[in-house]
């Protein structure tokens, strides 16, 4: 309705109403994360770069360790203020995901048809329209193109060697296509790059949604490093190196910490849960409760045989949609980009 109504008339106050409603359906996720999981996060970052998160407009590149990595950065985005205004680049697939992709793409996420010749054009349209924001957002994108596994690790470390590139050992190699495009475009009214790296205690397992459903907690650590855009080169080519560069500083960073346990050099910054998200989803629970006693009172629904088998086939797709989510957030179900590059052991890179 919103979409309808205020997107054609205007931009500005469709994106400040869109922003409110964003915010309530996805806290009910960040409810999740903080409160019935019980996920830590612990934020390593300089002074400075604490205070201006959330208030300014930031491109986000980050490696993709974990299969709630997108999650994580929602918390984060929260905890700043900016939850409703964040924006990433995801595989085409997830906007149809029931109720959660239609927000991503209400809330102008890009989506990629892994295929660049396409993608290259909706990301330079997706890219410039972010200028009539009008309140701060983050951009993210995991240049990496898909989630870090062994498998594809072995592949990326094959790649690098071939072409004669440091051997990663905790990140794959980035696609410096996505970054390059998203520099050129956005330079003019981003003025920061947050470099975020990513990684889980080695204690615990990896984060799931499944494990988020099951309440089993952990934690996440991520380093936030502020890099002012005007200092990245003019080129496409010193663009890419650049992205390049930094994704050897994050292995570096990784590889410290699995020999040293030491993260990062910066502080640890306190950002506390917020209680929002907990009367968010009573308030949810309250009106949803209502309204089907209501139904169930008003309809009679379980006292025919009929409506005891259509409530039934509701519960079956309610339990379908949440094993879609859960499936579409698993590290063997991620594909990256099909870039079109002839070279073969790259290709057999992107394959997988």
């Amino acid at each position: 309705v919103v979409y309808v109504l205020f997107r054609p008339i205007s931009r500005y106050y469709y994106k400040k109403v869109n922003k409110v409603l964003t915010e309530v359906l996805w806290l009910e996720l960040i409810w999740l994360v903080d409160w019935w999981a019980g996920v830590e996060i612990e934020l390593y970052a300089d002074s400075e770069t604490f205070n201006l998160l959330g208030k300014e407009n930031a491109l986000l590149i980050c490696n993709h360790r974990s299969d709630i990595d997108w999650l994580i950065g929602w918390v984060l985005a929260e905890r700043m203020g900016c939850l409703g205004s964040i924006v990433a680049i995801m595989k085409n697939e997830i906007k149809y995901l029931p109720v959660l992709g239609w927000s991503m793409w209400f809330a102008d996420f890009l989506f990629l048809a892994r295929n660049w010749a396409k993608d290259e054009k909706s990301l330079k349209t997706g890219f410039e329209q972010q200028v009539r924001n009008p309140v701060p957002f983050w951009l993210a994108l995991f240049a990496e193109g898909t989630r870090f596994t062994q498998t594809k690790l072995i592949e990326a470390q094959e790649f690098a060697r071939s072409r004669g590139m440091p051997i990663p050992k905790n990140v794959l190699v980035p696609r410096t296509k996505g970054f390059v495009t998203a520099v050129m475009h956005t330079r003019t009214f981003v003025p920061v790059i947050y470099d975020c790296t990513f990684t889980v205690s080695k204690t615990e397992p990896s984060p799931t949604m499944l494990r988020i459903f099951q309440g089993i907690p952990c934690t996440v650590k991520v380093q936030a490093k502020r890099h002012k855009m005007e200092e990245l080169p003019e080129t496409a080519d010193g663009i890419a190196q650049w992205c390049k560069d930094l994704f050897v500083a994050k292995d570096a960073l990784l590889e410290q910490y699995n020999t040293t346990d030491i993260f990062s050099e910066f502080e640890l910054q306190k950002i506390r849960r917020h209680k929002r998200s907990i009367m968010v989803v009573l308030i949810w629970s309250c009106l949803l409760g209502f309204l089907l006693y209501k139904f169930f009172k008003w309809s009679s629904l379980l006292s025919t045989w009929q409506g005891i088998l259509l409530t039934v086939v509701f519960l079956i797709i309610v339990s379908a949609v949440m094993e879609t989510l859960i499936h579409s957030s698993q590290s063997e179900s991620s594909k990256p980009a099909d870039l079109p590059i002839q070279d073969p052991i790259k290709q057999r890179l992107l394959q997988k």
